[in-house]
C-alpha cells in the first residue's frame, strides 16, 4: 500500500525538492504552506510537519491534529532548543528530524514510524465485553494500583468508588482506549502505547532502553528526557502517581495488587 503524506512546510525551496523526493522513493506526497490549510487534511498516513510555519506555531498545529486524528506526526525543525522537541512529542508527535536532513534519513524515519503505527493497530489486544458481543468473550485486563503511602487502600471492585479511592484501570488495546473506572481517559498515541506495554506484565519492570525500544524505535535519538515527560502526563491523566512505579536507575512499571491477603504475607 502506497504511504501518503502531507507535507506543512511554508518554504518553497525546502517543500519542492521535499515533495520531489518522496514520490521518488514511492510515497504519495502532498504540499500546503500554512499551519491552518495543514489543519484541513487530509492527513493521509503520516504528516511531516515544520514548526516555523507563518501563520501559527507547529506546536499548535500538532496539538490541534492531536485532538481529531492519530495519524503519525514527524516534526521537521530547525530549532534546536531540547524544550519545543520535548513539547511537540509530549503533545503527540512520534517524531522529529532537525533540519538539515537527508531524504534517506526521512525516509528511514517515515517507514520506522508507520511501522510502529502498524504494529499497534494489529497488536492483538483483549476485546471489551458489551451487550453486543457474547457472553463468553474475555474481558479486558483490569488492573487495580498499589495505594500511595498514607492512602487507604482501594476498595473492592464491588464496591461503589469514591473520588478519594482509586477505581480499576481498564486498557483495550482493540479499540485502543482506556478508562479508570467508568470514566475514559484520552491519551495520544505514545501515551497508550506506554501505558499498553506496561500492562502486558503488570508488576514487571520495563528498563528506559526497553521502553525506547519498543515503543519508540531502537534507533531513536531524542531527548531521554522525552520518556520522563510521557510517563508524568500518563500519571496525570489517569489520576494517580501511584499507578505508574519508577525504580531509580532501573526503570518503570505497573503498579498492581497481588491478591494475597494481609495476614497471609511474610
Amino acid at each position: 500500500m502506497t504511504v501518503r503524506a502531507l507535507l506543512i512546510e511554508d518554504d518553497e525551496t525546502i517543500a519542492e525538492p521535499l515533495v520531489e523526493g518522496l514520490r521518488r522513493y514511492g510515497l504519495t506526497a502532498s504540499h500546503v504552506g500554512t499551519g491552518a490549510a495543514g489543519l484541513e487534511g487530509p492527513y493521509g498516513d503520516i504528516v511531516l510537519l515544520d514548526l516555523g510555519l507563518p501563520d501559527m506555531d507547529g506546536i499548535d498545529v500538532c496539538r490541534g491534529i492531536r485532538q481529531v486524528s492519530d495519524v503519525p506526526i514527524i516534526m521537521l525543525t530547525a530549532r534546536g532548543e531540547e524544550a519545543d522537541r520535548v513539547l511537540g512529542l509530549e503533545l503527540g508527535a512520534d517524531d522529529y528530524l532537525a533540519k538539515p536532513f537527508s531524504m534517506r534519513e526521512l525516509i528511514a524515519r517515515i517507514r520506522a514510524v508507520t511501522r510502529r503505527t502498524q504494529r499497534a493497530e494489529t497488536a492483538p489486544g483483549a476485546p471489551m465485553a458489551t451487550a453486543a458481543r457474547p457472553t463468553v468473550a474475555p474481558p479486558p485486563p483490569v488492573f487495580e494500583p498499589e495505594p500511595a503511602p498514607g492512602r487507604p487502600p482501594a476498595p473492592a471492585p464491588a464496591t461503589h468508588q469514591t473520588l478519594e479511592g482509586q477505581e480499576p484501570l481498564i486498557v483495550d488495546r482493540r479499540t485502543r482506549q482506556v478508562w479508570v473506572g467508568g470514566t475514559p481517559v484520552a491519551l495520544t498515541p505514545k501515551e497508550f502505547e506506554l501505558l499498553a506495554l506496561l500492562t502486558e506484565d503488570p508488576g514487571a519492570v520495563y528498563s528506559r532502553q526497553q521502553i525506547l525500544d519498543r515503543v519508540w524505535d531502537p534507533h531513536f535519538h531524542g531527548p531521554t528526557k522525552t520518556l520522563d515527560v510521557h510517563v508524568a502526563t500518563l500519571r496525570r491523566k489517569l489520576g494517580d502517581p501511584a499507578w505508574i512505579q519508577t525504580l531509580r536507575g532501573v526503570g518503570f512499571r505497573l503498579a498492581v495488587h497481588t491478591g494475597v491477603p494481609e495476614a497471609a504475607r511474610p
